[in-house]
């Protein structure tokens, strides 16, 4: 058992994660993983827990809270009709296939590896965030089965090397093909839901007896943050989408992506250095 009093700061510095987390969720649409993982990353090792499997355990965790998050948002999404189901269903059992393979690789990579996987294609997804115009367009529809099983398979596969869900890569594919934007991001909390629940299972799966992993870790899913994080972004996504409406969003992503890429290079510079 944990000593409470180291205990306590750690659940005070999680809670404020997740309600960071929740808010940028709500004010830009895009999912708390880009932001969960490093600070999750950030947050054990400061308090002693840098055990081989740390950044699996941030991997774990954050896909953890996006089962919530994305369960959330598809069902919100779809009242208002704006899911497309004919991409979701066809796109899914790829995307799941691809995250299950992710859990695979994941699980024997070092953590400094994947801190360079995360630094890479977090600047990758920050560059876009801040740069990429809407109108850019790689065909006017969805790609066919053969693209469709190698992409969704990639999809799936990377976001769980990133601890992330369907949106930082399903919305950009889903508007390169001319989806609306409502349609894509409602389509891509689905994307979240396919990633997420097949790899949580299998990082839940694996793991156990560990060193170094943080106080209640389930498999490789840290429950108190899993917990904590998910009753803060409850609070603090709506009001973040509040703020959306509120305020004028190209400088505020633009800000968000300069955070976003100097986090994914220090993630890096730390792995390589």
């Amino acid at each position: 058992m944990p000593d409470p009093a180291q205990l306590l700061p750690f659940l005070g510095l999680l809670f404020v994660i997740g309600a960071f987390a929740g808010v940028v969720a709500g004010l830009l649409g895009v999912g708390g993983g880009i932001v969960l993982v490093p600070a999750f990353l950030y947050t054990f090792i400061g308090m002693g827990y840098d055990g081989p499997l740390v950044m699996q355990v941030c991997l774990a965790t954050s896909l953890a809270t996006i089962i919530v998050t994305s369960a959330r948002s598809l069902s919100s999404h779809n009242r208002k009709g704006a899911v497309r189901w004919d991409i979701l269903k066809s796109w899914a059992p790829g995307i799941a296939v691809g995250a299950l393979f992710g859990v695979v690789i994941a699980r024997g990579l070092k953590t400094e590896s994947l801190m360079i996987t995360f630094g890479i294609l977090g600047t990758l997804v920050g560059l876009y965030i801040g740069f990429g115009r809407d109108d850019w367009r790689l065909g006017t529809e969805m790609p066919g089965r053969v693209g469709r099983s190698i992409t969704s398979a990639v999809v799936g596969f990377i976001s769980v090397l990133m601890g992330i869900g369907g949106g930082s890569f399903g919305v950009p594919i889903m508007r390169l093909f001319g989806v609306p934007i409502h349609n894509a991001v409602a389509t891509a909390s689905g994307f979240g839901l396919s990633i997420a629940l097949p790899s949580v299972l299998g990082f839940l799966l694996t793991g156990h007896g560990a060193e170094g992993l943080p106080p209640f870790t389930l498999g490789l899913v840290n429950l108190p943050a899993f917990l904590v994080v998910i009753s803060a972004t409850i609070f603090t996504a709506p009001l973040g989408a509040k703020l959306a409406h509120a305020m004028n969003p190209k400088p505020l992503k633009r800000t968000f992506a300069v955070f976003i890429v100097i986090t994914a290079l220090n993630m890096l510079r730390q792995a390589v250095f």
